[in-house]
């Protein structure tokens, strides 16, 4: 999911003709302004290094699956929280606070792949990448370069998965018409659309055995 505006859905996903954004109106002044700087007000880079921000950008495209343009700018989301101090509110008291844990690890990433590929992670193959990060997610380790590598999954994750839903674009994909506020939602029963929802197209499929949200099928 740059530019930045992505069309609503072509009719290749789940939820054909969806556009969250069209329901702009429905919100007040705060929450459209809060909304659209996430498709159109891309903040610089102000946390990571070159280095980092190429890893990250490479980590957050393995994590979640965009193989192609255009995607959502995790790594710009995720670096703003960073610069900001804006984190989950506490860290494991085995792992650093979570700016240092992100520079400790994004390096470590790339001594491994220097380690065994000769070249840092960003500039390996999708399949190498690939092999790294299962290695450290299947890792029976208690230690990854000092830290526990269940406890450095769980930071990687929870920063991607953060950021990646909180865009309009990921929105569209999963037929979510955003904010409810100052609208809210009816709540007109179990299995029941609200009048700007749109149906399901694939309703009863699994989108990651399918591959039925663009996210997940980018780039196959």
């Amino acid at each position: 999911m740059s530019g930045l505006n992505l069309p609503p859905d072509d009719g290749g996903g789940r939820f054909p003709g969806f556009d969250v954004l069209e329901q702009d109106g429905h919100w007040d002044a705060a929450t459209r302004a809060v909304v659209e700087a996430r498709v159109s007000l891309l903040p610089a880079i102000r946390f990571f290094d070159a280095a980092e921000e190429a890893a990250a950008t490479a980590l957050f495209d393995q994590l979640l699956y965009q193989r192609a343009e255009p995607k959502v700018p995790v790594t710009r989301m995720v670096d703003s929280r960073l610069a900001e101090q804006e984190t989950d509110g506490w860290h494991y008291d085995t792992m650093p606070p979570d700016a240092a844990a992100w520079r400790t690890t994004l390096a470590a990433l790339d001594d491994d792949a220097r380690d065994r590929f000769g070249r840092p992670f960003s500039e390996c193959r999708w399949e190498a990448q690939t092999e790294l990060l299962t290695a450290i997610h299947d890792s029976k380790a208690t230690e990854w370069h000092g830290l526990p590598p269940a406890q450095v999954w769980s930071l990687w994750t929870r920063y991607a998965c953060t950021a990646f839903y909180s865009h309009p674009w990921a929105w569209n994909e999963i037929g979510f018409a955003g904010p409810a506020y100052p609208r809210g939602y009816k709540n007109i029963g179990v299995d029941k659309r609200e009048p700007f929802e749109v149906a399901d197209a694939m309703p009863g499929e699994d989108p990651l055995r399918d591959g039925t949200l663009k996210g997940a099928s980018r780039g196959r």
